[in-house]
C-alpha cells in the first residue's frame, strides 16, 4: 500500500527526470529510461510514467516484479491507470542483462526481522512485501544496489526507500561505486529514504 512517504520517491525522480531532458539537446529526444525494482502495486512505476506523460516528457518506464500476486494487481493497475510501463516479471539480479537506465528507483522490502510493526500492516501487507532478510533487514535491498549497479549509467540515480535504522548501513553500502549520498526524512523526519549517484567505473 502506498504512504506518503513513496510520493517524495516519486518526486524526487519527476525532478531528476527533468533536469536530464533540461540538459539535453532539443535535438536529442532519447527517452529517460527509469526502471522501478520490486514494483509491488506499481505506485512507483505508474505515478512516474502518469506525471511524465502529463508533462510530454520522453521517458521509458520498467517495473520489475517477481511476485505472481503483485504482478496481476500491476497489469491490473497499469491498465486502469492507462500508461506506458513496461512490466518485467522475474528477479532483479536475473531479468535485467544487458539494460541500462538513467534510474533507478525502488521500495524493496526493508523491515528487519524482530521489528514490531503496527498489526493494520501486517493485515494489509503479504509478509514478503514487509521483510527485507536478515536482522538489520537489509537481504533483499543490498540484491537491489547490486542490482542498480549494474543498471545505472554513469551519473544515474539511485532512489531507494529504507527503515529508520538503515541509513548509515546503506551509506556504508553505497561508498564503493556512488557518489551525492543523500538521506532524507519522511513526514516524521525519520531517516526514510536515501539517494546515490551512479559513479563510472
Amino acid at each position: 500500500i502506498p504512504r506518503p512517504e513513496s510520493e517524495a520517491l516519486v518526486d524526487a525522480a519527476l525532478l531528476e527526470i527533468e533536469k536530464i531532458i533540461s540538459a539535453r539537446s532539443q535535438s536529442s529526444r532519447a527517452p529517460v529510461s527509469i526502471v522501478d525494482l520490486g514494483s509491488g502495486s506499481g505506485a512507483l512505476a505508474i505515478s512516474i510514467a502518469y506525471e511524465a506523460e502529463k508533462k510530454n516528457w520522453p521517458v521509458t518506464v520498467i517495473a520489475v516484479e517477481k511476485s505472481d500476486q503483485a504482478i496481476e494487481w500491476l497489469k491490473r493497475n497499469i491498465a486502469a491507470c492507462d500508461v506506458s510501463v513496461r512490466l518485467i516479471s522475474g528477479d532483479v539480479l536475473e531479468v535485467l542483462e544487458g539494460v541500462k537506465c538513467d534510474i533507478v528507483i525502488a521500495n524493496p522490502p526493508y523491515v528487519p526481522e524482530g521489528d514490531n510493526l503496527p498489526e493494520l500492516v501486517i493485515a494489509n501487507e503479504p509478509k514478503e512485501a514487509l521483510f527485507g532478510g536478515g536482522d538489520d533487514g537489509l537481504e533483499i535491498p543490498r540484491r537491489f544496489i547490486q542490482a542498480a549497479s549494474s543498471l545505472l549509467k554513469p551519473g544515474g540515480l539511485l532512489i531507494m526507500e529504507h527503515h529508520e535504522s538503515q541509513p548509515l548501513l546503506l551509506e556504508a553500502e553505497l561508498s564503493r561505486g556512488y557518489s551525492e549520498i543523500n538521506q532524507n526524512r519522511d513526514l516524521n523526519n525519520r531517516p526514510r529514504w536515501i539517494s546515490a549517484r551512479r559513479e563510472a567505473e
